[in-house]
């Protein structure tokens, strides 16, 4: 089976970072197999928040694998993120298992896939997902052309990515360290 659609967007402004995600899992090209997906979850004591976009099964795996490696570095997201890239490249998984998770604490904004590669996006706005062309470019806009805060942006910016994006819906959820 081939599941797709996730927008995941981050926004950083004012010492604020808003994760938000869709619910949307489409089955296929044309089937909706779900729209209440949570892809976003508080680890290490609430302190990080993780999004990931890909083979859902093997996301929760390697989010709980970032969680212990957090754990053993004390919460260094940086740190947790070499090991968790090192550990990653050894783990066993199928052919087509490819996820992409998104870590933000109060100071850092990293993606992570499960081919071991670590990102550290530039700017205020990044995104992960099937929609995340238009959700990132809406964010980037709205970032320098208006006032709203980081909540606001990550929401009209979804909003936006749903009206333009067919893997993308309108149920949202946040989270904001």
């Amino acid at each position: 089976m081939d599941y797709r659609a996730t927008t995941i967007l981050a926004v950083k402004k004012d010492g604020k970072t808003v994760m938000v995600a869709d619910g949307q899992v489409t089955l296929g090209q044309s089937i909706i197999a779900k729209t209440t997906a949570h892809k976003l979850r508080r680890i290490y004591n609430n302190k990080v928040i993780v999004g990931f976009a890909g083979a859902a099964g093997f996301a929760v795996l390697l989010s709980e694998e970032f969680e212990k490696c957090l754990n053993k570095f004390s919460g260094s997201l940086l740190r947790a993120s070499v090991e968790f890239a090192k550990n990653v490249r050894s783990m066993p998984r199928g052919s087509n298992e490819d996820v992409s998770m998104m870590v933000a604490d109060k100071d850092n904004l990293l993606v992570l896939s499960s081919n071991g590669e670590i990102l550290e996006p530039d700017g205020e706005a990044y995104s992960i997902g099937s929609g995340s062309p238009y959700a990132l470019a809406a964010a980037k806009a709205l970032l320098r052309n208006t006032d709203m805060d980081a909540r606001q942006v990550a929401d009209e910016a979804m909003k936006i990515a749903s009206e333009t994006c067919v893997y993308t819906n309108s149920n949202y959820t946040y989270e904001e360290i």
